[in-house]
């Protein structure tokens, strides 16, 4: 009798791993299926344009209001623009490879201090996060934002994550992208902003929800003399060419 239970105990512990064997080799296959569907994406805006983003999708299902967004190539859009908001969020972009340690690092001991909450992420990492991910400050969806950035680092150019960026970030409230903001703030095409419009636009981009281009505070005055500041101290729009040596 004894010996019989015994077997039929072994036969239920052979048959749950049996089971768990087969859930564990589907999620490894699924797992696997998503990662390399996930690549080939990636790998597709070499060539193509993004229609959307995940956070324009967030936020058109969000908003009562349509959002704003108009694709343009990087060749009508003005170079100070590109220039403004590597001067204001990454001025390290050219030479980092998605994730600027030093930065992550320096936000990292700032926020432990207890100082205003700041990000650290690059250029890059924005662009992995408003292509794929969601608004919001945790540990998950920062490592997913620095994985999927490396992965972008080693598949696009610089200019080509940039051109992305400046087409899909937000800035203003369901503004995306440099033609919207040139349009929805100034009157006029991305191709043709100015300098201090580009750096205005700029100076709103930690928060543009809270921040406006059309009635900036003295903050958002500060921040767009600051960013003037820096853009002539980069060498002006000569800088945007170590983009193409890097």
């Amino acid at each position: 009798m004894r010996h019989t239970m015994g077997k039929r105990r072994q036969a239920a512990k052979g048959a749950q791993r049996s089971v768990l064997g087969r859930m564990l080799r589907w999620l490894l296959t699924a797992l696997a299926g998503l990662t390399m569907l996930f690549l080939c994406l990636i790998v597709a805006l070499r060539w193509v344009d993004p229609p959307t983003s995940s956070i324009m999708i967030q936020d058109r299902m969000a908003r009562t209001a349509r959002i704003e967004h108009e694709w343009v190539d990087s060749d009508r859009i003005s170079p100070y623009l590109s220039l403004a908001v590597i001067a204001a969020e990454d001025q390290r972009f050219p030479t980092h490879r998605g994730i600027d340690l030093d930065a992550t690092l320096d936000a990292l001991e700032n926020n432990l201090a207890g100082g205003a909450i700041r990000g650290g992420s690059t250029i890059t990492q924005q662009v992995a996060k408003n292509l794929f991910l969601w608004n919001g400050r945790s540990y998950a969806r920062k490592g997913l934002e620095a994985t999927i950035a490396l992965v972008l680092e080693l598949v696009l150019s610089k200019q080509r994550i940039l051109e992305i960026y400046l087409n899909i970030a937000e800035m203003g409230p369901g503004i995306f992208g440099a033609q919207a903001a040139a349009e929805a703030h100034f009157k006029r095409s991305a191709a043709k902003l100015s300098r201090t419009q580009a750096a205005a636009i700029a100076a709103v981009l930690p928060s543009p929800n809270r921040y406006s281009v059309r009635a900036p505070s003295p903050y958002v005055r500060q921040r767009q003399r600051w960013i003037l500041n820096q853009m002539r101290a980069l060498g002006g729009v000569g800088y945007l060419d170590t983009l193409t040596r890097s």
